[in-house]
Parts: structure tokens; C-alpha cells; sequence
């Protein structure tokens, strides 16, 4: 293994330093992805893997600091890998966020916005309301090891604290650790799903065997201590029911529209929920709905942009690919008095064709917030419908986007095919300290 000196330019989407060898002629040669490294520093590295065009490697040595750098609040950044920007400070992540939404949609999409609207912010720390734990046993340690993997490995960090997860919840990580350490079936036991609501934190126990009286009383003992709710589940997510305590719900509250949404461990909810009022009530604004409008929320899942639309617009439209959520959407958008003003409807929005969307008629308005994969198929049926019936077309789309590449490639179906102007795009930072970006965009009919 070689180590080379190397000046970094950027980061890349796993927060690692990007530079480039010279070649004899002095002109940029073969990208080097440096890990540890950040933009405007000089390191020494040592290559961990080479290819014919780039190279991966490790930084040894620093010569030259970026202002940028920041020491990491959490003790075990260096080998955890529930974070990777720890060491950039938290405006200058939005910033590389912010340059990967735009370069993406010029590449990829081949599209510009009119204008990049101003990042959304939440809190940087204790953010993470949803995490997925994993549990393993360490023979050579004698002790269960509970928390997210190490950096590029499939071992359980052995960490006591996270910076990231609610303060309750780190100062749990212990304690859990003991306790699953004292149950029977602690080898058989290999993940946690973690989610906070408004008023109850609840923990999904993955158990792959029964538990002992023993174990039972155990775990009712810490519910209480630690003001928990246990949920079990033996198999697939929808075999996770509540344990104990059973007087308790789980939900979380969008109180600009008074609207409150039941929800369980398992089911698909925002990370981090206070910037998810942030970007509830941001689309909504861009989406400017109107009294009269009917409006589409596509891959809707429990109605987080459901219910709130319902209290602005004539009818709320909402489409998910699981028979399951749309129930449980109708349900919320009951329980909220909103049922009058929603209907659901569950079908697969990755085969959607243009007669799929001439036979749900007229929309004034249209959301979308679909999963990494994006939304393509809806997009192409929005092309077709300009060949053929372009009255139908929405007059405005809000995209709310968990991979800037998907959102890049259905942002130049929209405007070079089906007719829309980007009038906006930008970035949300729901996951600081992580490369992970989240964006929303806003398309106009031309």
C-alpha cells in the first residue's frame, strides 16, 4: 500500500475527500477518494483499493487544516457508523448537501431551478426518533453489544452513548445493554426498532424464541423504570404487536393543522419529527392550495401531507401501493374529522400510466413523496397526459425527495417532457451529521 500526498477539492455522498492525481503534464489524472479528509486540506493518504480511474484511501497525515473542521461531539464517531460528518461543521454539511441536490439536477436531469430556495433546519443533535438498533453477543467480551454498526462492517459498535438519538434514549443504551444481557433468549434477539412519539417512546424487541416468565418480568420492570412501551414481534414488521404497557399510544402531532397521527414502531415515519413540521408546512405553502382545489398526495403512507392538505383544499386524494397504510391513513384522516375531504386508494404508483391518471380525474394540485426509488412511472404518465389530454395536468407539484439522483432523473421528465417549469429546489437537513440529503422541489406548468 502507497502513501501519497494529495490536495482535497469536495466531498462525495459518503463524506469522504475527493481529489485528483497529477499527471505528467501537470493536468487533473485519477480521482482519489480520501476517508477522514475535507475540502481545502492537504493530507497524506494510504490507498486502501486502486482502479484504473480512482482510488479509495485513508488520510495518515494532516498538512494543512480546513477552517471547517470540528472536533466530534460523540467519542465513538471514529468507529461508529451511524454518523459521517461530525468533523465538517453543521452549515458547511447543508452546503456540500445543497452542492450535490444542484450538480445532480444538472447532470443527471439536465435542469436548473429559477432559484434555490434557502435550506430547512432543525436541531443538529438528538434529532433521530427513528433508529433500528442492532443487538449482537460478543463471546470474547461476554456482553451484548447494542447500537448501529461499525463504519463499512457488519460488527455492532460497542458504544455506551449516542449524540444523535434522544438524550432519554443514549442514557438508555446501558442500561438496555444489560438487561438484554440478563434475558434467556439474549443470542436470539437481533435487532431493536426504536421509535419516539409525543408521548410515549416505544421499542420493538426482534425475539427469536419465546420468553421466559423470568424475562417477561424483566422487561415489564424496565418499562417502567425507563418509561418505555415493548413491542414483540416473531416474524415480518406486521407481526409486531404492543406488549407492555397496553395503556399507551403512539403518535406524533403536526399542531399548525391540529392534526394528530397514530402511528407504530414499525411503520414508515419521518426520522426526525420537528423537521418534519418544518417540511409539512413548507411544501404546503409552496403547494398553495386553494380552497376550491383538488389535490393528489402520491406514495401518501399514514397521510403526514394527507390530513394536513385535507384542511385546506376541497378534496385530498391520497394514493399508496399498501393496502394496509391506506386503511390506516383512512383511519387518521377519521380520527382527525377529516374523512369528509379524503378518500384513498391503493395502487402501484411504480406501474401508474397515463389512462391510470385520466381515470382519477382533475387535479388542481399534486405531492409527491416517494421512496429512494422516485417516482418515474408517475412522471411519464404526466408526460403522456400532455400529448393527450393536457387539461388534466396539475398546474403545480411539490416533490419531496430522499435521493437527489432519482429526483434529478424525474426532474427532467417533468420539464423536458411533460411541460413544468423547476421553479424551486433545496435541501432539508432531516439527518445532520450523516451524507444522507433529503430535498423538495416545485414544478410549474409552463
Amino acid at each position: 500500500m502507497q502513501e501519497n500526498i494529495i490536495e482535497i477539492e469536495s466531498l462525495d455522498m459518503d463524506a469522504r475527500g475527493v481529489g485528483h492525481l497529477q499527471n505528467e503534464d501537470g493536468s487533473p489524472g485519477k480521482v482519489v477518494f480520501v476517508e477522514g479528509a475535507l475540502p481545502g486540506e492537504r493530507v497524506s493518504y494510504l490507498t486502501l483499493k486502486k482502479k484504473k480511474n480512482w482510488e479509495v484511501g485513508r488520510m495518515t497525515v494532516m498538512h494543512r487544516e480546513s477552517a471547517l473542521r470540528m472536533k466530534p461531539k460523540c467519542v465513538h464517531f471514529e468507529t461508529c457508523g451511524g454518523c459521517s460528518m461530525q468533523h465538517l461543521e453543521p452549515s458547511a454539511q447543508v452546503a456540500v448537501k445543497q452542492r450535490v441536490l444542484e450538480d445532480n439536477l444538472a447532470r443527471i436531469g439536465k435542469v436548473r431551478p429559477e432559484t434555490i430556495m434557502r435550506p430547512m433546519y432543525g436541531p443538529t443533535w438528538g434529532y433521530r426518533y427513528r433508529a433500528r438498533l442492532s443487538v449482537r453477543y460478543v463471546q470474547k467480551k461476554d456482553t451484548v453489544l447494542v447500537g448501529f454498526h461499525e463504519k463499512k462492517s457488519a460488527y455492532v459498535a460497542d458504544i455506551s452513548s449516542c449524540e444523535i438519538l434522544p438524550p432519554h434514549v443514549s442514557k438508555m443504551l446501558l442500561p438496555l445493554r444489560a438487561l438484554i444481557g440478563a434475558l434467556s433468549i439474549f443470542e436470539q434477539l437481533p435487532q431493536i426498532e426504536l421509535a419516539v412519539g409525543d408521548n410515549v417512546t416505544a421499542m420493538v424487541l426482534r425475539i427469536m424464541a419465546p420468553l421466559t416468565p423470568a424475562d417477561e418480568l424483566k422487561l415489564k420492570a424496565f418499562a417502567d423504570a425507563w418509561d418505555v412501551q415493548w413491542w414483540l414481534q416473531e416474524k415480518g414488521p406486521e407481526t409486531a404487536a404492543p406488549y407492555y404497557p397496553l395503556d399507551k399510544e403512539l403518535y406524533y402531532l403536526l399542531p399548525e393543522f391540529g392534526v394528530k397521527m397514530p402511528f407504530k414502531p414499525v411503520d414508515f415515519t419521518q426520522v426526525n419529527h420537528l423537521i418534519n413540521r418544518v417540511l409539512v408546512a413548507k411544501a404546503l405553502r409552496l403547494l398553495a392550495v386553494e380552497a376550491q382545489d383538488r389535490v393528489a398526495d402520491l406514495f401518501c403512507g399514514l397521510g403526514n401531507f394527507t390530513l394536513p392538505l385535507a384542511t385546506q383544499g376541497r378534496e385530498v386524494v391520497g394514493i399508496e401501493g399498501s393496502t394496509a397504510l391506506t386503511e390506516r391513513a383512512l383511519e387518521n384522516a377519521r380520527a382527525n374529522g377529516l374523512s369528509a375531504k379524503t378518500s384513498f386508494s391503493t395502487r402501484n404508483l411504480f406501474d401508474m400510466t397515463t389512462a391510470d391518471l385520466i381515470a382519477l380525474g382533475k387535479f388542481d394540485r399534486m405531492l409527491i413523496d416517494p421512496p429512494r426509488d422516485g417516482a418515474m412511472a408517475v412522471c411519464e404518465a404526466l408526460a403522456g397526459l400532455r400529448q393527450s389530454r393536457p387539461e388534466l395536468l396539475p398546474k403545480r407539484i411539490v416533490y419531496v425527495s430522499c435521493s437527489p439522483s432519482t429526483l434529478a432523473r424525474d426532474a427532467g421528465v417533468l420539464v423536458l417532457e411533460a411541460g413544468y417549469v423547476l421553479k424551486q429546489a433545496g435541501v432539508v437537513n432531516m439527518f445532520p451529521h450523516t451524507s444522507h440529503v433529503e430535498s423538495m422541489a416545485v414544478f410549474e406548468l409552463a
